[in-house]
């Protein structure tokens, strides 16, 4: 009986051992590599992206406490490096995380101002680079809910107002990170796979589909452009229509901000505080800027674009092909400066008259006129005046192209304006005065 049972020990050991052994010898499954996707596969995950042309960048954190003073001195450069800028040391930095309560932060209210002056998608910083997380991160107790008096996850109530209005949302999220101790030197890998990684999968696994994941901080040593493609593929392998600006690698040529060559990762470029001179077909990006001269709020930052500028910013990058990404940094009390709110109304006001122009356009056909842009979309081009002309007429510089009517956008009616072909193109004849003095848009349907 004995010999029995440890004959059927013998078997069921050599069978685990022979199950263990086949376990061992396969491959651990690979993460897809979604860099090679096909052009048709991007064009359909870059549709809404490409459509949306407007968006609004929110830099909001604990550095909105100070508010660019500290020990009495205000502090030179943007409001959210004033850890780095003022060489405030983490504990002392500290004290603003456990002062950051923004009891009139009200999500709807924002996304409501969004909505207003028509952008399509919001991208808000979840973590800057002062390591301070907008959400109840497991990974981490430097957050909104732990470190914080606030106690109200900020990320799950803007997707909730976000899903409400149709926006998308995007997270912004620094790959450095001052408060972290492992987050520098030969300790890196560390706080790569066991911090930054996972706080990704909760931002991607907790709020819904996101538009965007925008990385910032790459230019530090310990990145590469190995460990950026490593790690798009890691963020798409969780969502697998998410879009990824090219700063998640090493590609970007500084602040102008597009790649040096292809091949890099990212899906599009992040000029910052700039427009390129001219698009690049073929190549998507977005113009990030600041309304005044701070991403992150200053008290004393009172150097703020007009709404002229803005609105013309606004077409100059769509007449390239482009994205606004335009930003708000609001009080540490949760508030959107008023010369922002008011000044993102007036960009809503001209896009409820203009918005055709500018949605789902893509790049002027004839580059820059003198007097504006162009813009097109399906069987029309827009002409977007920024100086109306002494003559009363615009020239459209193509001979051979046939018009059916050409009108101007603001005109309800759509009443037909006197058009004649000349040797350089095609004349159109306006009204003696401009409908809408910072920028009125002419119709050519062909």
């Amino acid at each position: 009986m004995k010999r029995k049972i440890t004959i059927r020990i013998l078997l069921a050991i050599l069978f685990a051992l022979s199950s263990l052994f086949s376990f061992a010898c396969q491959k651990t499954p690979e993460v897809k590599n979604f860099l090679m996707e096909t052009k048709e596969d991007r064009d359909v995950r870059m549709k809404w992206w490409r459509e949306a042309r407007f968006g609004m960048f929110i830099h909001w954190g604990a550095y909105a406490v100070p508010a660019g003073t500290y020990n009495g001195k205000q502090v030179d450069g943007i409001g959210e490096w004033i850890m780095d800028k003022a060489k405030i040391p983490i504990p002392e930095y500290e004290k603003f995380v456990r002062q950051f309560n923004p009891v009139k932060f009200n999500a709807d209210e924002w996304v409501q101002i969004a909505a207003d002056a028509g952008m399509k998608y919001i991208v808000i910083t979840s973590k800057h680079h002062d390591g301070f997380c907008l959400w109840d991160s497991k990974v981490s107790d430097y957050d909104i809910m732990d470190a914080a008096p606030f106690k109200r996850d900020i990320l799950e109530e803007l997707a909730e107002a976000c899903k409400k209005k149709k926006i998308k949302l995007c997270f912004y999220h620094s790959i450095m990170d001052w408060h972290h101790p492992d987050a520098k030197g030969e300790n890196f890998p560390t706080y790569r796979e066991q911090y930054l990684k996972p706080q990704i999968k909760e931002l991607i696994d907790n709020y819904g589909d996101l538009g965007v994941l925008w990385f910032d901080g790459e230019w530090i040593k310990e990145w590469t452009e190995e460990q950026g493609k490593d790690l798009y593929n890691y963020v798409r392998s969780l969502q697998n229509d998410i879009i990824i600006n090219n700063r998640v690698g090493k590609g970007r040529q500084g602040m102008q901000g597009m790649n040096k060559e292809v091949g890099h990762a990212g899906d599009f470029g992040t000029p910052e505080q700039k427009i390129p001179d001219t698009g690049i077909p073929g190549v998507d990006w977005e113009s990030c800027m600041t309304m005044n001269d701070t991403w992150g709020f200053k008290s004393f930052d009172s150097n703020w674009k007009s709404k002229e500028t803005l609105i013309r910013y606004l077409i100059d990058i769509a007449s390239k092909g482009g994205n606004f990404l335009l930003n708000v940094g609001p009080t540490a009390e949760g508030i959107i400066p008023e010369p922002s709110v008011t000044r993102l109304g007036a960009m809503g006001k001209w896009l409820e008259v203009n918005g055709t122009a500018i949605y789902g356009t893509t790049a002027s056909p004839y580059g820059k006129p003198e007097w504006g842009r162009f813009t097109q979309k399906s069987g029309n081009i827009f002409a977007h005046i920024f100086e109306w002309p002494a003559s009363a007429s615009i020239t459209i510089p193509d001979p051979r192209l046939e018009v059916t009517k050409a009108y101007l956008l603001a005109d309800k009616g759509k009443q037909s304006l006197n058009t004649e072909k000349t040797e350089s193109g095609l004349r159109i004849n306006l009204p003696p005065t401009a409908p809408d003095p910072i920028a009125s848009v002419v119709v050519i349907e062909y």
